[in-house]
């Protein structure tokens, strides 16, 4: 029988990561609108998941935009609070795979210091057989390079991976590849398409 493994991803699968939401609450839904449109955060966010210093990318767009930096720092100063709460039901079926046996691994874009906040805060995410991180890898999803290497590093073939991740193109890159896929919009959705896998038992996460 084929060798088959869960790949998981992180934000929005294991823990929740919407900035929006944070800085709605600290400077308001208008500000926060204006200060996403005057800075590509995300774009300096794939450059920390890309294996950049965290803090030196932080710093340099905030003082290209002075107007802006004190907003821009709260990216660096206040990072956990915007990669927060874990998704708890994701977790239980995180360890309920790995009471079954079933190999667990991690994708998923972050920082090499992001990542290191991230397992101080969430002790869970040493938990996996295999974790790899863009940050450290020097490349990051959907480029088929990270795929590939996953494929290399674990030695399971492509059919054998189910990878649950919440971005579509991250999806169909691995789909391409010839993985198995699930696009994760709720963790109960997650445990169904795993029980449906064989790979867990029906209440098995509870």
């Amino acid at each position: 029988m084929t060798e088959r493994a869960v790949v998981f991803d992180i934000g929005n699968v294991l823990i929740e990561w919407q900035p929006e939401r944070f800085y709605d609450a600290v400077i308001g839904r208008a500000r926060r609108e204006a200060f996403f449109a005057a800075i590509d955060l995300h774009a300096m966010n794939d450059r920390v998941d890309q294996g950049q210093p965290f803090v030196q990318v932080i710093r340099d767009v905030a003082d290209a935009n002075p107007d802006w930096a004190d907003e821009v720092m709260m990216w660096h100063d206040r990072w956990i609070e915007m990669a927060a709460p874990a998704i708890d039901q994701s977790v239980r079926i995180l360890r309920a795979l790995r009471r079954a046996d079933v190999p667990v691994f991690a994708l998923s874009n972050f920082g090499i210091e992001t990542f290191e906040i991230g397992v101080r805060e969430y002790p869970f995410l040493e938990e996996f057989d295999r974790r790899y991180i863009s940050g450290h890898m020097g490349v990051t999803k959907p480029d088929p390079r990270i795929y590939e290497m996953v494929e290399a590093d674990c030695g399971i073939s492509p059919s054998g991976l189910l990878f649950a991740d919440d971005r579509q193109e991250n999806i169909d890159a691995a789909a391409a590849r010839g993985w198995g896929v699930h696009l994760f919009k709720s963790p109960q959705g997650w445990e169904d398409r795993l029980i449906a896998e064989g790979l867990l038992a029906e209440g098995g996460a509870t």
